[in-house]
């Protein structure tokens, strides 16, 4: 969308609604030019598979002002391995700049990465299969960040448009219930696209260890990198110079490392269900503190 200056003035003035309806179209015309060439386009080199709310919109906007890096389309994330499979690679391709760019870049002794960021990609129970098949070379970026303020902002994030009713202690007691079968069924039907797995699963999003451990057993380990959003947003030129570090790219400051759709939380976690939450998670996090080989801190 154009933000700024007296344009963006204007545009501010046209109602959401509106403006949505025209952004989509937008990507639309712009799809239909582009498909017609899907077969010279790149895929992706990387992926930030998540997980929601993790920072993964922040992470994708600093690597896309690297010289290196050339973003898909107008879309930070595409969804195609998870909402769009349907639609098919070619529709995927036609997201991404053309081959020729990464040839006269290696021309001049350079190089050039795509990807794309879609947070659902790590949840979605059949998405690594769908990966190794269509990308098996992309690497992939895991975000992770404490379960429980991850679940808190995520329901926040429900609420906000319009997709969650109950209190965050009701959606915590229904979420078993919500997600019953929904698991088992994205694995068997490619075609099933479940609105309860995506938008109310504040508790089962936070396993990470479970995720990561179906997404291993397509994609190699050493194509996997883990980081935690408090790392990033502590750190945030150390963790920039490991993620390019482990995409091949060299160093590289952007302009700034403003955090990207960060919630403001106007009242806290009750600390009864915080307490519940951290007895919940207890387990999976030691889990996943052994699999990335260092601990979060998380829980206190």
């Amino acid at each position: 969308m154009i933000k700024g200056g007296r344009l963006g003035s204007l545009v501010d003035r046209i109602p959401k609604g509106v403006r949505t309806n025209l952004w989509k179209a937008s990507v639309r015309v712009q799809q239909a030019v582009r498909r017609p060439s899907a077969g010279r386009r790149m895929l992706p080199d990387y992926l930030i598979a998540g997980g929601q709310r993790c920072g993964t919109t922040s992470l994708q906007k600093y690597l896309i002002q690297h010289p290196d890096v050339v973003p898909p389309g107008v879309l930070k994330g595409i969804h195609y391995f998870d909402t769009n499979y349907d639609k098919g690679l070619a529709w995927y391709r036609s997201h991404f700049p053309m081959e020729k760019l990464r040839r006269r870049r290696a021309d001049e002794g350079r190089s050039v990465l795509t990807g794309e960021a879609s947070p659902y990609y790590m949840f979605h129970p059949d998405i690594p299969r769908r990966i190794a098949e269509a990308v098996p070379a992309a690497k992939i970026i895991v975000l992770v960040r404490d379960p429980v303020g991850r679940a808190y902002s995520h329901y926040l994030h429900e609420v906000r448009r319009g997709f969650e009713d109950e209190t965050f202690e009701q959606a915590l007691e229904m979420e078993e219930l919500r997600l019953a079968g929904e698991d088992a069924r994205l694995r068997q039907d490619p075609q099933y696209v479940s609105f309860e797995h995506q938008h109310h699963s504040y508790v089962a999003r936070g396993r990470y260890i479970d995720q990561l451990e179906n997404m291993t057993k397509h994609i190699p380990r050493d194509q996997i990198l883990v980081i935690s959003s408090e790392e990033m947003f502590r750190d945030p030129a150390g963790t920039y110079a490991s993620v390019l570090a482990f995409l091949g790219l060299p160093p590289f400051l952007p302009d700034g490392f403003s955090a990207q759709n960060a919630n403001v939380y106007k009242d806290p976690i009750d600390p009864t269900v915080r307490s519940r939450l951290n007895e919940l998670f207890a387990e999976p996090n030691a889990r996943l503190e052994t699999f990335v080989g260092r601990s979060f801190g998380w829980g206190s």
